[in-house]
């Protein structure tokens, strides 16, 4: 195993001395010990108190980002012919016809970070759903990626929606901004983000609902978050 750097131990010992930081803190020490070379992602992480063996238990949802993430999605639109001119216009990337049915089916590779389909388009996506579950790419009505409108949906998601879905785990793992961006559209995207993550608490959950949150940069040391 590789050794870190002498500024990220340097950092994370630093982190350590508190066990978490309010969120305006949080964001400024995460951008200070931010030392890669390019734009890096600012991320989110939680420990969620559901017990993610049961299926009710699942939390996912979807929310708008004030400021979106920074990041460019590849959006795959699962449609009919006759709306594939809308997809495009919206912006996909992809078109999920049945060749790229076929084709995922296949090679089992997802070249994308979400999908949309119609509802007509569902039943054909079938032999594709266990991979694209796994990959947690299935379209959804609950994340609203499924739905007669393409157009809005692919508009909402190039402009900052998200969505988001427990792991086997019990853990949230989302990119929240870039470190480019200033300590208050992250303080926003925070904030709009948990927010919708409470909202998504399922109702068997008892007890401490939100566990643990840590904030970070890629490649950069995480810290304890006050919510």
């Amino acid at each position: 195993m590789s050794k870190r750097g002498k500024s990220y131990r340097a950092a994370k010992e630093a982190f350590a001395a508190k066990p978490a930081y309010p969120v305006d803190e949080a964001i400024q020490k995460v951008k200070e010990t931010a030392k890669t070379k390019f734009d890096s992602s600012v991320e989110l992480h939680i420990r969620l108190g559901i017990d993610a063996s049961k299926s009710d238990q699942m939390v996912r949802g979807s929310v708008m980002l004030p400021h979106g993430t920074g990041k460019s999605l590849r959006v795959i639109a699962f449609v009919s012919p006759d709306q594939e001119k809308d997809a495009r216009d919206a912006g996909a990337d992809l078109i999920g016809d049945q060749e790229m049915i076929k084709t995922i089916q296949t090679t089992k590779k997802c070249d994308f970070d979400v999908a949309v389909a119609t509802p007509p388009m569902m039943k054909a996506l079938a032999p594709v759903a266990k991979i694209l579950g796994q990959k947690g790419l299935m379209p959804n009505p609950r994340t609203e990626t499924v739905g007669p409108n393409v157009k809005a949906m692919i508009t909402a998601l190039k402009t900052g929606k998200i969505t988001f879905k427990s792991d086997d785990t019990g853990n949230l793992h989302q990119i929240v901004g870039k470190v480019s961006f200033d300590n208050a559209k992250l303080k926003a995207n925070i904030d709009t983000y948990v927010d919708a993550v409470k909202r998504a608490k399922p109702d068997g959950v008892k007890g401490v609902y939100l566990k643990k949150v840590v904030l970070c940069t890629t490649m950069g040391p995480s810290l304890g978050v006050m919510l």
